[in-house]
């Protein structure tokens, strides 16, 4: 039973969380005889351990990731053709070391959106910060935010990740606000961060979405950094 002096010196060293399993540890030190280091680091570890689990927890969160979509889930018997060579390197997360950005196209219910989820999931298991969003959820936070003078913090959620995840690009077209934060964001992400987009539109058709010709430039941003446009279809 941990005394208060204990408990409170724990405390002052942010420690507290080692009094869950605390008791535990000192039985199981008794009956094995580990010394006092053997111990030390046995306590410590589980605070490291402890620790990690809660940063991966909080990164989950604020990630916004569906739980169930994950590659361990993913159905490999699909009928879908999707490059396995191309998927292995991107679940390596290279891409993200190398500042690229992925592009996943093809029809409705082949596949974009789980896999966009499970490289996220595994950007976040590695310690990456990451925000997945819909793209009509995004545009909308943004045009909100210009009514209340939060948007350079809105605009900043949004580019400050190591993998932003926009889900659903180019379902309408786009009204020139939305064009235009479509644009700073690919400006402020490019070179600094990695994207991934899933869209019903190859990016041949992007272009279309805009009705000024200027932002065709965020599509060939947005191309030349892709190094995996994975068609899916």
């Amino acid at each position: 039973m941990a005394t208060n002096e204990l408990r409170q010196t724990l405390k002052k060293l942010r420690l507290s969380g080692l009094l869950a399993t605390l008791q535990d540890r000192v039985s199981y030190a008794k009956g094995v005889k580990l010394s006092y280091v053997e111990f030390l680091e046995l306590i410590l570890q589980d605070e490291v351990q402890r620790r990690e689990q809660n940063s991966l927890n909080r990164r989950m969160k604020y990630a916004s990731l569906d739980s169930g979509q994950t590659l361990e889930r993913f159905d490999w018997d699909a009928k879908v053709t999707v490059e396995r060579d191309t998927l292995k390197e991107l679940f390596s997360l290279e891409f993200i070391d190398r500042l690229e950005n992925v592009i996943f196209c093809g029809p409705v219910g082949v596949g974009k959106t789980f896999l966009a989820n499970a490289i996220a999931h595994s950007a976040c298991r590695r310690g990456k910060k990451v925000l997945m969003v819909r793209a009509h959820k995004m545009f909308k936070t943004l045009l909100q935010s210009r009514a209340d003078n939060s948007f350079e913090k809105e605009l900043i959620r949004f580019i400050s990740p190591d993998l932003l995840v926009i889900d659903d690009f180019g379902l309408q077209k786009l009204i020139l606000q939305e064009a235009n934060d479509f644009y700073e964001i690919v400006v402020e992400m490019y070179g600094r961060a990695s994207t991934i987009i899933t869209s019903n539109r190859h990016v041949d058709e992007w272009e279309a979405l805009f009705d000024d010709p200027i932002f065709s430039l965020s599509q060939s941003v947005c191309s030349r950094t892709a190094s995996f446009s994975q068609n899916i279809c």
